[in-house]
C-alpha cells in the first residue's frame, strides 16, 4: 500500500512541482494524460521545473499619481506593474 503511494506521488511529481505555475493546468494535463509514457513525463517534468515567461509591463502615457510600494518611484495609475522594479503596484 505504501508503494501505491509512493509511486503515484512520483507519477504526479511535475503537477506537484509545477502547482504555483501559471501554466499549472496545462502541466497537469500533459502529465495526467500522457506521463504514462515516459516522454510524456518528461515533457511534464521539465516544463514544471523551467521558469515562468517574464510579465511584459506596458506603459501608459498618463498623469504620475501613484508610486510604487517596493521601490518609491513613480508608477502611471492604468499600469499594474512597475517599470522600475517589476513589483505589482
Amino acid at each position: 500500500m505504501l508503494s501505491f503511494f509512493f509511486l503515484t506521488a512520483l507519477y504526479f511529481l511535475p503537477s506537484i512541482i509545477g502547482r504555483d505555475k501559471r501554466d499549472f493546468m496545462g502541466i497537469f494535463l500533459v502529465n495526467l494524460l500522457l506521463g504514462w509514457t515516459l516522454i510524456g513525463w518528461v515533457v511534464a517534468f521539465i516544463w514544471a521545473c523551467a521558469s515562468d515567461r517574464p510579465a511584459y509591463v506596458q506603459y501608459a502615457p498618463a498623469g504620475i499619481a501613484h508610486f510604487c510600494s517596493h521601490c518609491g518611484s513613480p508608477a502611471v495609475p492604468m499600469v499594474q506593474y512597475c517599470g522600475c522594479c517589476g513589483a505589482r503596484v
